[in-house]
């Protein structure tokens, strides 16, 4: 490489070394990238893909000049250099995310991100066809969020062999974990990036317990090797999220807590883009302490969205519910919840101040679920999910407040109800009252528009203004909640339930 080698900033700079090592490269040879730009210096670690092919990968996140020399203990890889230029990042790029406002996630150049989760635990192991199908599918608009697995999975509705296996099978069908192969983790990694042109985050599942290849059993240097692997390899693409695991308390048996503590400060060596670090748990009283430091936002597998706004307080941070529960009919009850329910506690979890989890699980008779393998999403709740979060993108710059947490204001607890700057909404979910006046503007409205969405039907109404009657009954509960019943005006409702008020102060 030379001098008029160029980078967008944000995208991947490679570097490449060869060279003929004996032995098994992957165990016994390490090499890295000391990135430079004046007096700043970032160590990558680095790693092999066979054929003596040995790379670094690094996403630089500053303009101008930059430099890279290689460390190893094997001479013909040590003291390698390359020069780079990078540029402006290209149009639509926005970097990593991060935490950003103690509880709502950012772009790096500060462009706010609020996560629609999907998932589709094994859609790189499928063939080649359903995966461009998958990939079709995102075209929806609905999500900008997918957790996908590093490994296949072995459980119901998804026991068919891998498209690759991620490392090479031994005679008795297990993993052999001195092995990668680099076929696999190409494949893995281009699939991330073309999420990344989607506009997609891929929250890589790093462990899971379903597994009839052994990799969940393997020794904890074992276990540490692998991750470091990983890291080095995909940390450079800007859209990656760390998940250590799908259900890591089905697996303290075999990898015990101070084990998963390790996992995290592995990726935090690693990685200097500090992608988000979750864990998620399969029994919400095993939930992992999200308090600490390195984890950055709580990963959450729990039906009950009325409690987003009790987790953000005990954890301070960002909730991601990434399972509620699934849209589908199949046995199982986590999968069997019509798509008004999942459409619902989206709007719940989001009006509480969090973000939401979505996945879909039809019975098919090849078992072809999204769930599982992706491909083609059946089902109704995508398209109302894209419109929940255009609304949400359209308005809520800073991220959402719930009501528990405003002054003089509280909602009941089977309400969902939230405020970002001068915008509030108000979620009635089952209730369907014919006028509302909580949380509405003391004045008399004029400088104000007020909207009703019909979140099933996808609709957007300027509202009819009534008087703001409101019965003694009323005015008494919500003096011992502590809210205020006192608004300017109320508005005039359908009488139908999953409404929500919208109110914008209104634009020039």
């Amino acid at each position: 490489m030379n001098a008029t080698t160029q980078v967008a900033k944000w995208d991947i700079f490679e570097f490449e070394a060869k060279a003929d090592v004996p032995g098994n490269p992957y165990l016994d040879t390490e090499i890295w990238g000391v990135f430079s730009q004046g007096n700043r210096q970032i160590r990558v670690p680095g790693f092999y893909d066979g054929d003596g092919s040995f790379k670094v990968r690094f996403s630089p996140d500053q303009t101008g000049n930059w430099s890279v020399t290689t460390q190893s203990d094997v001479a013909d890889l040590d003291g390698k250099t390359a020069n780079f230029t990078v540029t402006e990042a290209r149009e639509g790029v926005h970097g990593p995310v991060g935490v950003r406002n103690k509880f709502h996630f950012a772009y790096a150049d500060g462009t706010p991100y609020a996560p629609f989760t999907t998932t589709c635990y094994a859609w790189t192991h499928q063939p080649v066809e359903m995966q461009e199908q998958t990939l079709k599918s995102l075209e929806c608009g609905a999500f900008n969020k997918m957790r996908m697995c590093v490994f296949p999975k072995h459980y119901p509705y998804n026991q068919n062999d891998p498209l690759h296996d991620v490392y090479a099978v031994k005679p008795d069908g297990k993993y052999d974990p001195d092995q990668p192969n680099f076929e696999a983790f190409q494949h893995f990694e281009n699939q991330i990036a073309r999420l990344g042109a989607l506009g997609i985050e891929a929250d890589v599942i790093i462990f899971h317990p379903y597994d009839r290849w052994g990799h969940c059993r393997w020794t904890e240097e074992q276990d540490y090797r692998y991750l470091r692997y990983l890291v080095a390899r995909i940390a450079a693409y800007r859209n990656v999220w760390w998940s250590l695991a799908n259900e890591y308390d089905f697996m303290l048996d075999v990898k015990p807590m101070s084990r998963w503590h390790r996992f995290f400060s592995i990726i935090e060596e690693g990685d200097p883009s500090r992608h988000p670090k979750s864990i998620h748990q399969g029994y919400i009283e095993n939930s992992y302490d999200h308090r600490k430091p390195w984890v950055a936002h709580a990963s959450i597998q729990h039906f009950q969205t009325t409690d987003t706004a009790k987790w953000r307080a005990d954890y301070g941070k960002p909730i991601v519910n990434d399972e509620m529960h699934y849209e589908g009919d199949i046995v199982q009850c986590w999968g069997s919840i019509t798509a008004e329910t999942l459409v619902h506690r989206f709007w719940m979890t989001v009006m509480k101040g969090g973000y939401a989890g979505h996945g879909e699980t039809y019975s098919h008779p090849q078992d072809l679920l999204w769930w599982a393998k992706g491909g083609e999403l059946r089902g109704q709740s995508a398209e109302r999910i894209a419109f929940l979060r255009g609304i949400v993108e359209e308005d809520a710059t800073n991220g959402l407040t719930p009501f528990e947490e405003i002054d003089g204001l509280q909602a009941w607890p089977s309400l969902g109800a939230a405020r970002d700057g001068d915008v509030t909404y108000i979620y009635l979910a089952e209730h369907r009252p014919l006028t509302w006046t909580l949380g509405l503007p003391q004045d008399d409205g004029t400088n104000w528009e007020v909207d009703i969405i019909d979140t099933w039907n996808m609709t957007i109404t300027p509202a009819k203004r009534v008087e703001a009657h409101v019965p003694v009954a009323i005015k008494h509960a919500e003096k011992t909640v502590g809210g205020k019943a006192d608004a300017g005006f109320g508005v005039e409702l359908p009488g139908k339930p999953n409404l929500c008020v919208r109110v914008r102060r209104k634009r020039a």
